[in-house]
């Protein structure tokens, strides 16, 4: 099966996995006051691990051959993986500082930032429009994150000092920096199928990921991955849907740029804020709607561009 045939289906596999995603990071917001940041997120890799091996065979018995690793491949996966999981740590935290919806558009900060990380690692140019939809972006992320919600104009000049907006803007860089990670490494397999591909970087990824963190957390903080063990009822849905949501990230960024498919993703961020009226009782102020807006604003941009 090649990505010419089906050229719209990076399409519907790009809003499930922002579906999915919105689905484990409520998730794992739960699991962060049991296990802790670093804790959450090596649920994240570490229950994902088994559902990620079963896709992989999955693609292997519907006949899809399994693409031969080199260098580029791998330099590219860990670089994707590393990033994924400081992003992941930081998104968690930012969730546990302000509500949910805005944690998630903190990240989406991604998508304005994927366009500067394309252009320098992998050669993409970035165009004027892409420029002012940074600009959006970023009028968007300071509306989101005021000092003084008082003086909001005035606070738009203070606000890249707050804690949040800090913690939100390094999350979204990491998660730019892993979706470039990730495009390039499915684009450095010579192999006929997107899907192999695709599920074959996953298995690398979190294979990397469960191997780094838990290693460290064994080192450092070994009561933690008790906990993580402890927890694996809770944990396996954080997992699944975690790679549910990766395979369906990975897939699409087989078939299309990276940047439009974090554009579309943020199908997310209307997801996010269901989830946080309905689970959480979370509501957005008006400045923050605005400051959304912003951010979709620069997002379709983007897309356009």
């Amino acid at each position: 099966m090649s990505a010419e045939i089906l050229p719209w289906l990076w399409i519907p596999v790009t809003i499930w996995a922002a579906f999915a995603q919105t689905l484990r990071n409520a998730t794992q917001r739960h699991l962060v006051a049991e296990l802790g940041t670093l804790g959450a997120t090596l649920v994240r890799f570490l229950y994902g691990l088994p559902f990620a091996f079963l896709w992989l065979l999955a693609l292997v018995a519907a006949g899809l051959p399994v693409p031969a690793p080199n260098t580029a491949f791998v330099f590219w996966v860990a670089e994707g993986a590393l990033a994924q999981i400081v992003a992941t740590a930081l998104l968690l935290q930012v969730m546990t500082e302000r509500n949910f919806a805005l944690g998630v558009a903190y990240s989406k900060t991604e998508i304005l930032q994927v366009a500067l990380f394309s252009a320098v690692l992998l050669g993409d140019p970035v165009t004027t429009a892409a420029a002012l939809a940074m600009a959006a972006g970023t009028l968007g992320v300071l509306l989101l994150s005021p000092a003084d919600k008082e003086r909001p104009l005035r606070a738009m000049v203070m606000g890249w000092t707050t804690r949040s907006a800090l913690l939100g803007l390094a999350s979204g860089a990491c998660f730019a920096l892993s979706a470039v990670g990730y495009r390039g490494a499915a684009l450095a397999l010579d192999g006929p199928s997107f899907l192999s591909a695709a599920g074959y970087t996953l298995v690398w990824a979190q294979v990397l990921q469960t191997a780094a963190l838990g290693g460290w957390l064994l080192w450092t903080q070994r009561e933690v991955v008790m906990r993580v063990i402890r927890a694996w009822r809770a944990s396996l849905f954080a997992g699944f849907m975690g790679t549910a949501a990766s395979a369906g990230w990975f897939t699409a960024m087989a078939i299309e740029p990276a940047a439009h498919v974090r554009t579309l993703g943020l199908v997310e961020l209307l997801f996010s804020y269901v989830v946080s009226r309905r689970l959480f009782r979370e509501r957005l102020t008006r400045l923050e709607i605005a400051g959304v807006a912003l951010l979709l604003v620069g997002v379709v941009v983007v897309s356009l561009r």
